[in-house]
């Protein structure tokens, strides 16, 4: 039996090059808008006229700079869910708009002080909203949109935008910043707009609709909350809390993580009891699926903080440190991480091609070794390193990422049926933005709780060469050490406002020699003061690192050989052959066979999608071995057995099939 397949992609050859431009254009937008902030706070918050440093700011400045994320991470499976029930491209169509309108209104930000802080927090919720239409359907889309043997490029094409965007919005965010902190807001707005007029004209619904429409509302209520609850008690165990340098005693933090466990814990059971759930823990049962996550969830721990405790170092420490002054430290912290940038995009399309045609598991495997190998690098810099050195071992880093992404990434969405191509979107992107959400987290506290012990000793010793009493030393070397680590990413001296802001302060620096207050109130010299004790935090960040990406690399070569979901085979494709001679072929009769095997169970009115899929999986190979053209997916079975048979005038049951 010859037999040749025929594309039939709705939309035609090029709609997929439309679907990936629009998508990648989507997905740069909203990584660009994760980083700008970072490197634009200075600028932000002299310009809403907030000091960062004052009694309470510094929880509502991670929420500014952590709310995009969480409003993502929180909706992302939610909104897969529905986009696979209502339509992929409809929804993703409405969250480029949501995400436009979201800019607009962070441009528009009218409020000053705290009352600005909280209207930029909102509106980074809403942006956030729009970003996960966007994240919980561009992979879907693609996937839709592009042959199994051309995904793997494509979506290593959308993954370059993501982490490219990351870099580009520390550069451009360094470049407005300097013009106007709204500028920094303003420059989605443009991309915006066209993304959003030429998605609605361009992107066309190729994805089949699930016919259920019901909403899995418990699931939905304990995952939102539950993960709120875990976000909340990572966020604020990183404030002090009386008169411990962090905040883990604090109830509030205990209630938040004991609660969000609580419920995440009986989402997970909810959903295996649940009709129609909203996190289909059957796609768990595929290896390829499940380890694909479990690695994208521990590669994203390792890399998720890693931007941010850089930028701190370079904008806050090191660069001042070399005599570059604080107006130009965000562009130049901004361009100093572009080797990172650099290694994604050299290794993740080349990664992502190659995976096409072999499979993802050494690409992944080897991405994560090489990611390993770059963090164990970055453990070895002295505080005081040479920038080609760290610009090296972050190429190294990058490139490492860059082979595991795209190939992780295609490995994940071809292993599941394209009618759950938008949860199971969601769920990875869910999985990747929850790691990098906890990787902050847990990067802040293992670095807060580093420089609580290194920090008192450091200051004691270096202010010990100026003339000042012991008890204001005391109280300059006990500083919290959150607010130090602010104070150094936004410029802000500490010494020179602590001791010039208090008529005692003052009194003390006239009493100093006037060469000792220009040193210790200059911008260099805190910087170089912490140098020591930060650079020992950030290397147990980077041990942590490497020890995620090394067991991610573990995990990643039990994946298994390459799987692709062979339905595309029969809802994206045509077959056309040649009429089976009559009897039938040996093999034919094989497939005949195994086709009623299959079929045995049946599956009855109401049975569950699984039951469904394997009968409707048995008459495609029935269908095959009598010579036909592979059914559509059914919405009548009966029907499909009726069409079969009747082509060999073979009577059939009226009764349901069993």
């Amino acid at each position: 039996m010859a037999s040749r397949a025929v594309e039939s992609r709705p939309g035609g050859i090029a709609y997929k090059w439309i679907a990936l431009t629009n998508t990648t254009l989507g997905i740069l937008m909203a990584a660009i808008n994760g980083t700008i902030l970072i490197i634009s706070l200075p600028a932000i918050f002299r310009g809403i006229q907030i000091n960062p440093l004052h009694s309470g700011q510094t929880s509502l400045l991670l929420w500014i700079l952590m709310g995009f994320n969480v409003a993502t991470t929180i909706l992302l499976v939610s909104f897969g869910r529905i986009s696979d029930t209502y339509g992929r491209v409809k929804l993703y169509n409405l969250g480029f708009l949501i995400f436009t309108i979201g800019s607009i209104l962070l441009f528009l930000t009218p409020g000053k002080g705290t009352a600005g802080e909280w209207q930029l927090i909102i509106f980074r919720f809403v942006q956030g909203i729009g970003g996960a239409f966007l994240f919980s359907n561009s992979a879907a889309i693609l996937t839709d949109a592009f042959p199994a043997n051309e995904r793997g490029f494509a979506l290593g094409l959308n993954q370059i935008a993501g982490i490219a965007g990351g870099v580009i919005g520390l550069v451009v965010g360094g470049l407005l910043s300097a013009v106007d902190w709204r500028a920094v807001f303003l420059v989605n707005v443009p991309f915006g707009i066209a993304g959003t007029i030429w998605a609605y004209v361009a992107l066309k619904e190729t994805s089949t609709t699930r016919e259920s429409k019901k909403i899995d509302w418990w699931g939905n209520l304990t995952f939102a909350i539950g993960l709120m609850g875990v976000m909340l008690g990572l966020t604020y165990s990183i404030n002090p809390y009386k008169n411990h340098a962090m905040g883990w005693q604090s109830p509030f933090v205990i209630t938040s993580l004991v609660v969000g466990v609580v419920l995440l814990i009986a989402f997970v059971i909810i959903e295996n009891y649940v009709e129609d759930p909203m996190f289909h823990l059957q796609l768990f049962k595929t290896r390829a699926f499940s380890i694909g996550n479990f690695t994208s969830l521990m590669a994203a721990i390792a890399r998720g903080g890693l931007s941010f405790m850089l930028i701190i170092w370079l904008q806050g420490i090191w660069l001042p440190m070399h005599g570059v002054s604080f107006a130009n430290t965000p562009l130049q912290a901004g361009i100093d991480t572009i080797p990172q940038m650099i290694g994604f995009l050299v290794f993740g399309p080349l990664s992502g091609k190659l995976s096409d045609r072999y499979g993802a598991r050494w690409f992944a495997t080897i991405g994560m070794l090489v990611s390993a190998i770059g963090f164990g690098l970055l453990e070895t810099l002295p505080a005081d390193f040479h920038y080609w050195t760290f610009a090296f071992y972050i190429f190294i880093v990058g490139g490492g990422m860059g082979l595991f992404a795209s190939p992780n990434t295609s490995a994940i969405m071809s292993s599941v049926p394209p009618r759950y191509r938008g949860v199971a979107s969601g769920m990875r992107a869910t999985f990747m933005n929850a790691g990098q959400m906890l990787s902050m987290g847990l990067f802040f506290s293992m670095v807060i709780s580093s420089l609580a012990n290194g920090l008192p000793g450091a200051i004691t010793r270096g202010l010990s060469k100026f003339a000042l009493p012991a008890p204001a030393i005391h109280e300059l070397a006990h500083l919290p050490p959150m607010s130090v680590l602010f104070a150094a990413l936004l410029g802000y001296n500490p010494l020179k406002m602590l001791l010039g802001g208090t008529a005692q302060g003052r009194l003390l620096l006239q009493r100093m020699p006037v060469h000792q207050v220009a040193t210790l109130t200059s911008p260099h010299y805190f910087p170089s003061l912490i140098s020591h004790p930060f650079m020992d935090a950030l290397r147990v960040v980077f041990i942590f690192a490497a020890a995620m990406t090394f067991l991610s690399a573990i995990l990643s070569v039990f994946r298994g050989e390459r799987f692709i979901y062979e339905e595309d085979e029969f809802t994206s494709h045509t077959v056309e052959t040649e009429p089976a001679a009559m009897p039938l072929p040996v093999g034919s009769v094989l497939l005949a066979l195994s086709a009623v095997w299959m079929a045995k169970d049946g599956a009855e009115p109401g049975a569950p999608p699984e039951r469904e899929e394997q009968l409707r999986r048995s008459l495609a190979l029935l269908a095959l071995a009598l010579g036909q053209n592979p059914p559509e997916p059914p919405s009548d079975i009966n029907r499909e057995f009726t069409r079969i048979a009747e082509t060999y005038d073979r009577p059939v049951a009226s009764e349901p099939v069993p």
